[in-house]
């Protein structure tokens, strides 16, 4: 294996650092690889190139951390699409209902919402991580050891069989009996995961998909008119529903609620449809969902009351009266409807059960909640060891797979981890 270096560096290299395994990234999979190994009393240390780990955890945690769902084994493992398959097994090791328990045992205690999220009971991520992390150093438990950290030491390659690591006092060579890569995907980049693996794996022969925005917003086609952007961006679509059918037959329908922003839409509900209509926008350039501002109520429904005279009122005050249609909903109407349509209570009726809103591009990668693509499936273990790198595993976001907001990903994030862990385990055994 050889280096490959974007940013050399002039210090002196540092003396060699031999170590039993080398964990490379602080997120959610790299520490629960290094639990596992830690509580089988290997030593482990973990390098991170951020001052602190668990960065991009500790952001996802600032609403609330939704830790995980407590949906049943089959409906989680749904959540993974296209690799449910090679998923179901890492959730089959820590399920949701493990993961509880693994929090409980760090003293933290927590709930399912209403939603079936789950999350700790003071909802906060900094409480866990500190926990998490006290034991990762000093562990209390028999044979167990502690975990070493090395803070900025950024992973640039390796040469031959060492891992580089460029650091503030220099380059630091480590040679590891076993190394876990658990480095995040593209998004995010100023906490840590910027997607700098990709080229050094594929360097090595490693096959990597490239890296795609998910549970991102998108741009609206034509962009919005300056009245709308400036008076609705950040403001929310409540009780609504999208209907979606890309080019290849599949199909999405859900109700919920997104946000309009200044360029196009965003927000939980778009999360959950954004790999299909990301798809459909490489495939064909644009993805167009349908809208229904009235969820609840039948197409007749809406006619009928459409259609009731108006006398001196305008249109938007009856749509206000009639449907309690008013604000961003009343809005989007005006906004994406020529004037006949608006006149006419066939064409008026039928928008608002099936506005179509037309998208032409994701936002960028570094703003999307997670990342698609990453190393293959196909070129791992089940054990999650790379087939032409023995003894190096990878876990966490930086594989090929992706899932909704709602604990999926956390949860899968934890899950690999302790596979990539246990498969070390199994590798230094054998």
């Amino acid at each position: 294996m050889t280096v490959s270096d974007s940013s050399p560096v002039t210090l002196s290299p540092l003396p060699l650092l031999e170590v039993e395994v080398a964990v490379i990234g602080g997120g959610p999979a790299g520490l629960m690889a290094a639990q596992v190994l830690a509580d089988a009393g290997v030593a482990v240390h973990l390098f991170d190139a951020m001052p602190s780990v668990g960065r991009k955890f500790l952001l996802a945690g600032k609403g609330g951390l939704n830790l995980t769902h407590s949906d049943e084994p089959e409906r989680f493992a749904s959540r993974y699409g296209a690799r449910r398959e090679v998923i179901a097994p890492l959730l089959q090791g820590l399920d949701a209902d493990g993961l509880r328990a693994w929090a409980l045992g760090l003293g933290i205690e927590t709930f399912v919402g209403t939603s079936g999220r789950v999350f700790p009971k003071d909802m906060k991520a900094a409480p866990l991580l500190r926990a998490w992390l006290q034991r990762l150093r000093n562990p209390t438990q028999a044979d167990a050891v502690g975990v070493q950290f090395h803070m900025r030491h950024r992973w640039v390659g390796w040469d031959a069989q060492t891992l580089l690591l460029d650091t503030p006092q220099g380059r630091q060579p480590v040679r590891a009996k076993a190394t876990v890569l658990a480095l995040g995907g593209g998004s995010w980049a100023r906490l840590g995961s910027d997607g700098a693996w990709v080229p050094l794996l594929a360097q090595q022969g490693v096959t990597v998909a490239p890296l795609l925005p998910a549970n991102c917003g998108f741009e609206v086609q034509g962009g919005w008119s300056e009245f709308f952007r400036t008076k609705f961006a950040g403001q929310p679509f409540k009780s609504v529903a999208i209907a979606f059918s890309n080019t290849e037959g599949v199909t999405f329908q859900r109700k919920g609620e997104f946000v309009a922003t200044a360029t196009g839409v965003e927000g939980s509900l778009v999360y959950a449809v954004s790999g299909l209509l990301r798809d459909e926008i490489l495939r064909t350039r644009s993805a167009t969902f349908h809208l229904d501002l009235l969820p609840a109520m039948p197409l007749e429904k809406v006619l009928t009351e459409v259609s009731h005279p108006r006398g001196s009122r305008s249109l938007s005050s009856h749509l206000k009266s009639r449907l309690h249609l008013d604000g961003i909903k009343s809005a989007i109407l005006h906004e994406l409807l020529p004037k006949e349509a608006v006149n006419d209570p066939a064409r008026l009726a039928a928008a608002i059960k099936a506005l179509p809103i037309t998208l032409q591009a994701t936002r960028p990668l570094d703003e999307a909640i997670s990342t698609a693509g990453g190393v293959l499936f196909e070129v791992l273990t089940s054990e999650l060891m790379l087939s032409q790198l023995p003894g190096v595993f990878c876990a966490g976001e930086m594989l090929d797979w992706e899932a909704p907001t709602g604990g999926y990903l956390l949860q899968a994030c934890f899950a690999s981890g302790a596979k990539a862990g246990q498969g070390v385990l199994a590798y230094l055994r054998g």
